[in-house]
């Protein structure tokens, strides 16, 4: 049966849970190992267009120019959701534009198992036209670009079944949608204990983020208002020198 992880953090998640569970288990070179010594082989990439670097690394996968990651997660995440319309050359606009229509059918239904399967092994980016312009401008964006994306993959390759991934990028060159499918072979999930865990270190991740963006904020405000006494001062200095300029021409006689 066919696996399909669909969303942001939350299959990211699953995918790394259980590449650290299989880990012990799994034989041979692992996903991290080929992508070390394939980016090894092919390091010198300056001069190379996103795409370029792209298929270059993964040969045979698909490339679309189109901006993908406004499609809402709810319609995203739905099994019925046309994905293997992207891994074909020329991106099908309905693809992006496509909305629902009816309920959604089960994972395990032969129609989405027939659909996953005809995409094993396949990888597809989508890349807004905004970002591509940035990294043709930007080459070492291009890279950094890349690097995540490698490292996103390599993450989400689960040891003994074969992967196919489609990521969107956003116009920051972040991961803004993906889908991740597992063919062959046996899945196994994160815990309850783990999933736990994993939403506590977020919980806390995001206060910290909230508690940074205060403290920067108190200090903007406290610079603001340093200023502004410090023009005060200097006006009440200026009008202060001034009086006493003119309190002392006067009596020096030259102002009568």
């Amino acid at each position: 049966m066919d696996f399909g992880v669909t969303g942001k953090l939350g299959g990211y998640y699953l995918a790394e849970q259980y590449r650290k569970n299989a880990a012990g288990k799994s034989e041979g070179v692992s996903f991290a190992e080929l992508a070390a010594a394939k980016v090894a082989e092919q390091s010198d990439v300056s001069g190379m267009s996103f795409k370029d670097m792209w298929q270059a690394r993964f040969p045979g996968a698909y490339y679309h120019t189109a901006d993908a990651s406004d499609i809402p997660q709810g319609v995203w995440e739905r099994n019925d959701f046309p994905f293997e319309k992207f891994f074909r050359n020329d991106l099908d606009e309905s693809a992006v534009n496509w909305k629902p229509n009816g309920a959604n059918p089960a994972m395990d239904s032969s129609g989405v198992q027939s659909r996953l399967h005809s995409i094993a092994g396949q990888k597809s980016i989508v890349v807004p036209p905004e970002l591509e312009e940035k990294m043709k401008n930007n080459p070492a964006l291009a890279k950094q670009v890349m690097e995540k994306v490698e490292s996103f993959i390599a993450t989400n390759q689960v040891p003994g079944r074969i992967c196919s991934h489609l990521i969107v990028l956003d116009e920051n060159g972040e991961i803004a949608r993906f889908r991740a499918s597992s063919h062959g072979g046996n899945i196994t999930g994160p815990t309850e204990e783990e999933m736990l865990q994993f939403e506590t270190e977020q919980a806390a991740k995001k206060k910290r983020r909230e508690e940074y963006v205060r403290l920067n904020e108190e200090s903007a405000l406290k610079r603001r208002l340093m200023e502004q006494e410090a023009d005060e001062r200097y006006y009440k200095d200026s009008i202060t020198k001034k009086a006493v300029s003119i309190a002392a021409y006067e009596a020096a006689g030259i102002l009568k």
